[in-house]
C-alpha cells in the first residue's frame, strides 16, 4: 500500500493554509491585518513594516527591500503622508483624502486581497494599510536595478535603431510607445504563473488585427497552469502550432522596431516580464530571411541579398546530403577530376564516408555549444583549438578528408546567414544526410517533398505560415521574392489580415 511521507504531507497542508490565507479579503481592524501579512511573509528579511500614525489612527507602510527607490518613497509618499492632520478622521476619509487631494504616485492602484497586496508589494509597489480601511492603498515606487536599454547581441543592424528590448516589461513597453504614438496601439498588462506572477504584455494595433486572433490568443493564454514563467520559451508552446510543423509558428525578436512593423502588418505582440525577446504571433516563414536594413537600401541590392540567403539555406541544408549521395550511390554524376580527386582524398580515409560526415557535423555542434556556454574568457580558445585540431591536425592525420571538411565548412558558413533557422537548420541538415546516406538522390527528393507538405500545410491560428506564396497572392510577393520600392508598397501594404478567411 502506497503511503505519502509525512513531510510532504506536511509541506502541502502548509501551501494550502497559505494559498486559503492569500485569498482572504484584507479586514478592517489593523492589527489582524499587520499580523496576517506577517504570517504570509513567514520572518522574510525583505519585507520591511513601517508603522506610524496617520492622522491619529494606526497606519503602516509596506516595502520589499532592493525593489523600490528609497528617495522618491521618502519624498512621495513619507514625508507627505506623515502631515495630513483630518478633524475626526475615519479611514474613509483619509483614502478619499489622499484619492482627491494628494497624488504622491502616479501608478496607484488598490488591493482588496492579501494576494493582491502581496503581488504589488514583490513588484516594487509600496502598500498603505491603515486602522478600519478594507482595502490597500498602493504606489508605484519602483526603483530596482536594472539593465540599461542598449543595442541587442541578435538581430544586428548596419543602419538600423541601435536599441532592443530588456528584462523589464514596463521600459519595453514604453520603446514601442515611442515608436507608435497612435491610440491605436493597444498594451493589454495581465499577469501569469501561480508562484512567479509574472507581467505579460499583449500588444496590437486595434484597427489592424482580427478580433478573432486576439480571443484565441487569449484563450490559449488561458490555459496555461504554470507557477512559474521564466523566459518566452515557457509560453511559446502554448502558441505553436498543435499539429507538428516542422519551423516555429511564432516569432521572436529582440528589436522594438521589428516589433512595431509586424504589429503593423497586423501580428500580436507579446511582452513578458524578465526576458528581452517579445513574441510575435503569427509568424511567416518568409521573415527569416528579412532584416531591418533590408528596407534602408536600394531595393535591387536588397533582392540580391535576399536570393543569397534563399540560395544560402539550400545549401546549408542540402549541401552534406547531396555530397554523400552523389559520392555513395550516383558517382556518373561527377566529371571525370572530381571523381579522381574525391577518390583519392577518401581512399586513406579510416572511416566510412557516411560515419566521416555525421561525425565531422556533431563535433561542429559540440563546438559551438560549448562556445557559447562557457565563460568569454574561455571561449575565445574554443575556437583555436577546434581549428587546430579539426581543421589542421584531423587532415593531416587522416581521420578526415579533405573535401568532406570543405563541404561541411561551406553548409555550416551558409547557415551562419540565416540565424533565425538555426535549430531547423541543424535538424533538416542530419535528416538530409541520412536520406542521402542510404536512398540517395530519390531520398533527398522524397524527404524535399515532406518537408514541403509539411512547410506548406503549417499554419498559425488560421494564418498560413508560407504566405504570400502558398497560397498565392501578388501583391505579398513583391515584399517577399524581390523587394520593391516604399513608392510602391504603399499602394498596397500586406497584412496577415487577408488570408484570415
Amino acid at each position: 500500500m502506497r503511503t505519502d511521507h509525512p513531510a510532504k504531507k506536511g509541506t502541502a497542508m502548509k501551501e494550502n493554509h497559505l494559498e486559503q490565507l492569500l485569498r482572504q479579503p484584507i479586514r478592517p481592524r489593523f492589527p489582524e491585518n499587520l499580523t496576517q501579512i506577517r504570517t504570509i511573509a513567514d520572518g522574510s528579511s525583505d519585507l520591511l513594516v513601517n508603522e506610524f500614525f496617520l492622522s491619529g489612527l494606526p497606519a503602516a507602510l509596506l516595502c520589499c527591500e532592493g525593489m523600490l527607490s528609497t528617495a522618491m518613497i521618502t519624498e512621495l509618499i513619507l514625508n507627505p503622508i506623515t502631515q495630513i492632520q483630518l478633524k475626526q478622521p475615519t479611514a474613509a476619509k483619509i483614502f478619499a483624502y489622499i484619492r482627491n487631494r494628494r497624488l504622491f504616485s502616479i501608478d496607484r492602484a488598490e488591493a482588496a486581497t492579501y494576494a493582491d497586496l502581496f503581488r504589488f508589494l514583490n513588484s516594487g509597489f509600496a502598500v498603505l494599510i491603515l486602522e478600519g480601511a478594507d482595502k490597500a492603498l498602493v504606489f508605484g515606487v519602483q526603483g530596482y536595478d536594472k539593465r540599461s536599454v542598449s543595442e541587442p547581441t541578435g538581430e544586428n543592424n548596419i543602419m538600423g535603431a541601435k536599441d532592443g528590448f530588456i528584462e523589464v516589461v514596463r521600459v519595453n513597453m514604453s520603446l514601442l510607445r515611442r515608436r507608435m504614438k497612435s491610440p491605436q496601439l493597444k498594451l493589454e498588462l495581465f499577469v501569469k504563473g501561480s508562484k512567479s506572477q509574472t507581467d505579460l504584455c499583449l500588444c496590437y494595433m486595434a484597427d489592424r488585427v482580427p478580433k478573432k486572433l486576439i480571443q484565441r490568443i487569449k484563450a490559449r493564454l488561458d490555459t496555461m497552469e504554470l507557477e512559474s514563467i521564466l523566459s518566452s520559451g515557457y509560453v511559446q508552446p502554448f502558441l505553436e502550432n498543435r499539429r507538428g510543423c516542422f519551423f516555429n509558428t511564432v516569432g521572436t525578436t529582440q528589436r522594438p522596431d521589428v516589433l512595431c512593423a509586424k504589429l503593423l502588418e497586423g501580428r500580436v505582440g507579446l511582452l513578458i516580464d524578465g526576458t528581452p525577446f517579445a513574441l510575435v504571433i503569427p509568424k511567416l516563414f518568409c521573415e527569416s530571411f528579412q532584416t531591418m536594413d533590408d528596407y534602408c537600401y536600394h531595393p535591387v541590392y536588397t533582392t540580391f541579398i535576399r536570393w543569397i540567403k534563399y540560395a544560402a539555406f539550400l545549401v546549408a541544408v542540402l549541401l552534406p546530403s547531396l555530397y554523400l549521395a552523389v559520392a555513395l550511390h550516383h558517382p556518373e554524376l561527377l566529371n571525370r577530376t572530381l571523381l579522381l580527386i574525391l577518390a583519392d582524398a577518401e581512399q586513406n580515409a579510416p572511416l566510412s564516408l557516411t560515419a566521416e560526415t555525421v561525425g565531422v557535423l556533431l563535433v561542429y555542434e559540440m563546438i559551438r555549444e560549448a562556445g557559447l556556454r562557457l565563460p568569454k574568457a574561455v571561449g575565445g580558445a574554443v575556437s583555436i583549438v577546434a581549428g587546430l585540431i579539426i581543421g589542421d591536425a584531423a587532415v593531416s592525420s587522416g581521420l578526415i578528408s579533405t573535401p568532406m571538411l570543405t563541404v561541411t565548412a561551406i553548409a555550416v558558413i551558409s547557415g551562419f546567414v540565416i540565424p533565425d533557422l538555426n535549430t531547423s537548420i541543424t535538424l533538416l541538415r542530419l535528416a538530409f544526410l541520412f536520406a542521402g546516406g542510404i536512398w540517395g538522390l530519390f531520398g533527398i527528393s522524397l524527404l524535399g517533398a515532406a518537408v514541403l507538405f509539411n512547410l506548406c500545410a503549417g499554419e498559425s491560428f488560421g494564418f498560413p505560415i508560407m504566405a504570400p506564396v502558398a497560397p498565392l497572392y501578388r501583391k505579398g510577393l513583391r515584399d517577399t521574392l524581390t523587394r520593391v520600392s516604399f513608392r510602391k508598397m504603399q499602394s498596397g501594404n500586406f497584412t496577415v489580415e487577408e488570408y484570415h478567411e
